[in-house]
């Protein structure tokens, strides 16, 4: 699913009324139309509703959903008119006087310096004060009932967009804005929504269709793009009879150390589980036993000495590279790392203490096989760079990293996102709260790892992992819930998320 951005979104309003062909007043009734189903489906007729109406489409939007709410039943219902400005959006007059001729709704009309209305207990608000073409924060009296608003009981419901968030990613510095419960946003998600620090603003969103113009839509170019099912099935392939474990390649992962070992297990596990043919783990010899007994499965490249890193091991044998998890950062180590990636002729997957080593040496950076996937946490990865303030901030220099250094570099978060050396940025869908756990994330190395060994072109191989990797989590809280989720439920799940893309 695409995500646009506030012109464009506008450019596929005009394009649909225009080639649909449709009155931009019953695209507007088709878009209220839909927001009132949903509230139909998830909340009582007894159920009081307050739609707060500004004089911008958003506005519009809601008294039409008070005419259609009536209409269905919901008789305990009333409207705030906000008076921002003197006068409406065309769309959005007539709308009002829609409801005025219908007589059957109060509505209420708020000025400037008006006392604040009192939210009676158990009231769902609906907001449709300010939309996404929104330029500057809510300020002065406005701000006062946003948070008049934020303030009462009541759960609040945000048509499109939250008041006062800005749909395209940089908020304003000051500004109030509408705590929703839930936002219906129409046919796109916003960019915003993606970020961590609008997550009080906008809660649980869901899209909802209102049948703009696919020809738009399919010709329409953005850099961003919410990861679907959809998306990935394609890229999976499929096994031939006559395959053999020769065909789906043999991965080198170097990972674990004294005390770190689980971290190795459980990169090993994923990425067996992901379809690798062969896989060869290099372990310090503290590791042998835990190793052989945990995961069978993998051969062993064992270090030479107690602790440290086995130089004599090569790459001439493997087809693919990870390496991260749990390796420290010892000297030792880092000599390691930097012969390993000198050698690496093909792209590799960096997690964990490679980057911090990369983070320590930049210019090591430089030796890494373009393409190669970088799996960074929010603080790894501004330990690469520098340390941001915002996640719109952090994501613009997320595509100027990847494009400068020609890697793919996976974002760790709650909608992990995957950067391309071209600029594309892919937001995933699947993945919640309990994956925010010890060993999440060399689950996903092993994944990755385990893709690219089987010749997934390395694209591929971070929308397929990251996907499945939270796909395999949600399975998992289907059964075990957040709380108790740890990395190991992901992997014993990595089998029906496999099934259920390749149904």
């Amino acid at each position: 699913m695409k995500i646009l951005r506030v012109e464009q979104i506008r450019a596929a309003d005009n394009f649909t009324i225009q080639n649909e062909p449709i009155a931009s007043i019953h695209l507007m009734e088709r878009a209220a139309q839909r927001m009132s189903d949903w509230i139909l489906l998830n909340h009582r007729l007894e159920e009081p509703l307050l739609l707060v109406a500004g004089p911008g489409n958003n506005g519009g939007d809601a008294f039409a959903m008070a005419r259609q709410l009536h209409k269905a039943g919901f008789l305990n219902l009333q409207v705030w008119y906000l008076k921002i400005s003197p006068a409406a959006s065309a769309d959005c007059a007539m709308n009002r006087m829609y409801l005025i001729e219908q007589n059957k709704v109060p509505i209420t009309e708020i000025a400037s310096g008006d006392p604040l209305p009192e939210i009676a207990d158990g009231t769902v608000v609906i907001d449709g004060m300010f939309g996404s073409g929104l330029s500057r924060g809510i300020t002065a009296y406005w701000a006062s009932l946003v948070e008049h608003l934020n303030q009462s009981a009541s759960r609040i419901i945000a048509v499109d967009i939250p008041s006062g968030l800005f749909a395209d990613g940089e908020q304003a510095e000051s500004g109030a804005v509408v705590n929703a419960d839930v936002t219906l946003t129409l046919q796109f998600p916003k960019l915003s929504f993606m970020f961590a620090e609008n997550e009080r603003f906008v809660g649980r969103w869901q899209v909802l269709d209102i049948g703009l113009h696919q020809g738009f839509i399919e010709q329409v170019e953005t850099p961003y793009r919410f990861l679907e099912a959809n998306m990935v099935q394609s890229i999976l392939k499929k096994r031939k009879r006559f395959s053999h474990k020769g065909t789906f390649g043999h991965a080198f992962l170097v990972a674990g150390s004294y005390q770190k070992t689980g971290a190795a297990v459980l990169a090993a596990k994923a990425c067996l589980r992901s379809g690798v043919g062969l896989l060869t783990v290099h372990v310090p010899q503290a590791a042998y036993s835990i190793m052989q007994t945990a995961v069978p499965e993998a051969m062993l490249c064992i270090d030479e000495t107690e602790m440290n890193y086995c130089e004599s091991a090569t790459l001439k044998n493997y087809n693919v590279l990870g390496i991260g998890p749990g390796i420290g950062k010892k000297s030792s180590m880092q000599v390691a790392f930097e012969k390993l990636i000198k050698n690496a002729v093909s792209p590799l997957v960096a997690d964990a203490d490679a980057l911090n080593i990369l983070a320590e040496h930049p210019e090591w950076l430089s030796h890494l096989p373009k393409n190669s996937l970088l799996t960074p946490h929010p603080g790894e990865f501004d330990r690469l760079t520098h340390k941001h303030h915002s996640e719109y901030e952090r994501l613009l220099s997320q595509i100027d990293f990847a494009r400068k250094h020609q890697l793919i570099v996976i974002l760790k978060g709650a909608y992990t996102r995957i950067a391309s050396p071209e600029g594309q940025v892919y937001f995933n869908s699947t993945g919640n709260p309990g994956m925010a756990t010890a060993g999440s994330g060399d689950v996903l190395t092993g994944i990755l790892l385990g893709l690219l060994a089987q010749s997934y072109e390395p694209m591929e191989a971070a929308l397929l992992g990251v996907y499945l990797h939270g796909l395999a989590g949600d399975l998992a809280a289907s059964e075990r819930g957040y709380e108790a989720l740890i990395a190991s439920d992901i992997i014993a799940n990595l089998g029906a998320a496999f099934l259920s893309l390749s149904k």
